[in-house]
């Protein structure tokens, strides 16, 4: 995978005039409509609260429109460092069950990995830094660089690990999308199932995710001790692009 390094003339400017136009919109609205200001501030204070039960219950309030409101949360969050998405993916399987819980939150991790890698293709360089900061943006970079489609798997399994900075970085270096994607959706299924599982009880909830994270970190520090290895002997290197 390379940088990019100029912007392609060929390619369609739809999704990024899209994208404009609706943040204007939002941003116009949250001036002039003092409702929408209303529904943002609270929205603010709510998912910044860290009240799982909190959540929940603004979530349930909005009736068969929460779905659609907890993914267009996941993909704020991207932008609110201080909410973790694994509190949303919780939240989810909290207000709606494991089955249909889960579906939405492959739905809310699907669009929020897309706009993530839409808005690292698109804008560039600049734009990733100023979201996630340089030296993240360097370390992801590298990461992904090495290892492809699997840095980003074992990023999604870990929730410790920056899976908003993936999305950025994969779309800055032009990752292919369905790859990109393909990857996250493997990635995220365990991490799912291990809340879906342990999610009605918090300390059940916390043992699972530690447990969980440290197996995937243990079982990805084998595969780049491997790796190493392997390319020390003067292997090829096991880049995934």
């Amino acid at each position: 995978m390379s940088k990019k390094t100029s912007t392609k003339n060929n390619k369609s400017r739809l999704p990024l005039y899209l994208s404009m136009a609706l943040v204007a919109g939002l941003i116009i609205s949250y001036l002039v409509f003092p409702e929408v200001a209303s529904f943002f501030d609270n929205a603010w204070n709510v998912l910044t609260s860290d009240d799982k039960a909190q959540i929940k219950e603004w979530v349930s309030g909005f009736g068969w429109m929460g779905p659609l409101v907890l993914v267009l949360a996941m993909i704020a969050q991207m932008f609110l460092l201080i909410v973790p998405s694994v509190l949303l993916m919780v939240v989810a399987i909290l207000a709606y069950g494991p089955i249909w819980g889960s579906v939405i939150v492959f739905v809310a991790v699907f669009a929020a990995s897309s706009v993530g890698y839409v808005i690292g293709d698109y804008f560039g360089d600049s734009i990733v830094k100023k979201i996630i900061g340089g030296k993240s943006e360097k370390k992801v970079e590298d990461f992904l660089d090495d290892y492809g489609f699997w840095a980003v798997i074992v990023t999604r399994l870990n929730p410790f690990l920056s899976n908003d900075a993936i999305s950025f970085v994969g779309g800055l270096l032009q990752m292919g999308y369905w790859k990109f994607i393909g990857a996250t959706l493997v990635g995220i299924a365990p991490l799912t199932l291990f809340i879906a599982y342990f999610g009605k009880s918090t300390d059940g909830l916390k043992t699972g995710l530690l447990w969980g994270s440290l197996a995937s970190l243990l079982a990805f520090g084998i595969y780049v001790w491997w790796d190493k290895k392997i390319r020390n002997k003067g292997g090829s290197p096991n880049n995934s692009e």
